[in-house]
């Protein structure tokens, strides 16, 4: 079973990255752009096969793919090459792959939100009989706007907020009757664990939403928002030093996760466990989507800067200096790639990884 569930970890992440390169593949191949490779995997050939002027391959380390389109990192005579089509039609390229992210983040959203019998707001509709947080002014029919200066739109929101929360208090901002109220130092229920650390409690249940065609559709683009706030905040933390390396995961972490999902879910039903999956890997997806479009040179979002630049200037960056700094960027994050691999194996094997 262990094993089974690795490998469905492991189709499941490329699964994504898949949807990742196909979004530069089709609209490359539906701008006119020739593409001379495309990959799913990193690293020695499996296998391949060529179809036209495109090469398909699988490569052994599942941790990326890549489309190498001709005049990419090069300069080029082809008038097919990506480097002699307008900007706008190169940075619709470089942005598609994070664009299919998203998409398929979206499906998998209403695959699981389709089956739930109503959504969960923000207004609370009623306390447990040992609440903590009604004592410090939350009051029925309270609609939360924000926690600790973090916008709260969906339940999501309001999870998020307090699961970063580590002095079980929080500054909150709520509508109530109108007005927007804002309620500070609010304590919250806490348990004690094994290890003796606290776990922050939510005390109170909010209004359901009524499910229907509309609300469905509304829920899932609120969550998609809310997942994307989370994944680029959750970035924005682990440069800044606020999460630690534990909170990065590759393939081995990946598998680790759903393995962690699917035990939790076979304990109700198959349906859980399955859910839980596809909503670990609408997470994954969208993070995928975000952290390509970083500005940091060997991802989209470095590309994206260059193409701006060359948009805003009318001048075309120096081929060789931009893939220079494409490469250095590149084998930098092969090594970020390694250093979270062999951490995503410390920490199964340890519990705790470098990051401590």
């Amino acid at each position: 079973m262990g094993v089974l569930i690795g490998l469905i970890a492991i189709f499941l992440f490329l699964l994504m990255i898949v949807f990742h390169e196909f979004g530069h593949f089709i609209v490359a191949k539906l701008s006119g752009v020739q593409v001379n490779e495309f990959a799913i995997g990193m690293g020695p050939t499996l296998f391949k096969v060529k179809k036209g002027e495109t090469t398909y391959s699988f490569r052994l380390f599942p941790i990326g793919g890549y489309c190498a389109m001709e005049g990419e990192d090069e300069e080029s005579n082809n008038e097919r090459a990506f480097i002699n089509k307008p900007v706008l039609k190169k940075i619709l390229i470089v942005a598609a792959g994070a664009i299919m992210n998203i998409i398929l983040a979206f499906i998998f959203m209403i695959i699981v939100l389709i089956q739930q019998e109503c959504f969960a707001s923000t207004k609370i509709s009623k306390f447990l009989d040992d609440s903590v947080t009604s004592q410090y002014g939350l009051q029925v029919g309270d609609t939360i706007k924000s926690i600790d200066g973090y916008n709260v739109n969906t339940y999501t929101d309001i999870a998020f907020a307090l699961a970063i929360n580590k002095d079980f208090k929080s500054n909150i901002i709520v509508d109530r009757n109108g007005q927007n109220i804002e309620l500070k130092d609010v304590n919250f229920k806490t348990i004690q664990n094994k290890d003796g650390s606290k776990t922050l409690v939510r005390d109170f249940y909010v209004v359901p939403i009524e499910k229907n065609f509309f609300t469905l559709l509304s829920q899932t683009f609120n969550e998609i928002g809310s997942n994307l706030k989370i994944a680029y905040v959750s970035l924005l933390k682990l440069v800044t030093g606020k999460f630690g390396l534990n909170a990065v995961s590759g393939p081995v972490g990946i598998a680790s996760v759903i393995t962690d999902a699917v035990a939790s879910g076979l304990q109700i039903n198959f349906m859980q466990a399955l859910n839980n999956v596809i909503s670990i890997m609408m997470v994954f997806s969208i993070s995928l989507g975000v952290m390509n479009l970083l500005p940091l040179p060997a991802l989209d979002g470095g590309r994206l800067v260059f193409l701006i630049i060359e948009a805003i200037t009318k001048k075309r960056i120096n081929q060789k200096h931009e893939a220079l700094i494409h490469k250095i960027g590149f084998i930098l994050l092969m090594i970020l790639a390694v250093v979270v691999f062999f951490n995503d194996i410390y920490r199964l094997v340890s519990g705790t990884g470098f990051g401590g």
